[in-house]
């Protein structure tokens, strides 16, 4: 079993910058990615990464403005977000699966955080 514990979320204006992080309790070959959930909106991929490759994937809503990076152990992914806009206003899901296959946004993840929240302010 695999806890995943997240942080870094809070409130901040149109334009600012908040970092998510994700602590794995062990290395995971295969996938780390976010997602985030708005009220009243389906889940949707924001950003991933392949642990062994390091290769990283976004929505197209975020590219470009968020940046997904591991840490030299490669068990904490990071989500830089930058210029955030009020509709990157969402809870964050940090989530994480074994294995290669399937695009990672369709994956279905072994592992999910708590979740964070995420305020974009107008």
């Amino acid at each position: 079993q695999v806890q995943l514990v997240e942080s870094g979320g809070g409130s901040v204006q149109a334009g600012g910058s908040l970092r998510l992080s994700c602590a794995a309790s062990k290395f995971i070959s295969g996938v780390m990615g976010w997602f985030r959930q708005a009220p009243g909106k389906e889940r949707e991929g924001v950003a991933a990464i392949y642990t062994d490759f390091v290769t990283t994937f976004y929505a197209d809503s975020v590219k470009g403005r968020f940046t997904i990076s591991l840490d030299n152990a490669r068990r904490t992914a990071y989500l830089q977000m930058d210029n955030l806009k009020f509709e990157d206003s969402a809870m964050y899901y940090c989530a994480a699966t074994s294995g290669y296959g399937d695009p990672p946004f369709r994956r279905n993840y072994e592992y999910w955080g708590q979740g964070t929240q995420v305020t974009v302010s107008s």
